[in-house]
């Protein structure tokens, strides 16, 4: 059984990983998880400020997820690359969004019958 210190690790792990970025920014890197510049990286996660780019970048830097690495030339450039820890999260994130492709309309239905039932209750 995993102690309170294996919970608490574990739990932090999630909420990062659960976090409203994470998983869009893993997603960024699919299908061939080649290196992408920052500016690309915002690019293809959509809706999300440079700053909070930045911050997430960082994080996932500090857990060993993502590698940052300045790149050389007249003007500063910024590439990221998944590391091979990052990697193992591949297969889960892309489960994750074949779960949310698949079952969206689903949710979408749900959404509309609860939102009815919320109306007829008023």
């Amino acid at each position: 059984m995993a102690d309170d210190e294996e919970i608490d690790g574990a739990r932090l792990l999630l909420d990062r990983l659960a976090d409203r970025w994470t998983i869009r920014i893993f997603w960024a890197f699919c299908p061939d998880m080649a290196p992408l510049r920052f500016n690309e990286l915002k690019r293809r996660v959509g809706g999300i400020s440079q700053k909070i780019l930045s911050q997430r970048l960082r994080a996932l830097e500090r857990d060993g997820l993502l590698d940052r690495r300045v790149l050389p030339g007249r003007l500063l450039g910024v590439e990221y690359a998944v590391t091979p820890l990052g990697l193992t999260l591949r297969e889960p994130v892309a489960v994750l969004y074949q779960w949310a492709d698949e079952h969206e309309p689903g949710v979408r239905a749900a959404h509309t019958s609860f939102d009815e039932r919320e109306r007829a209750e008023r």
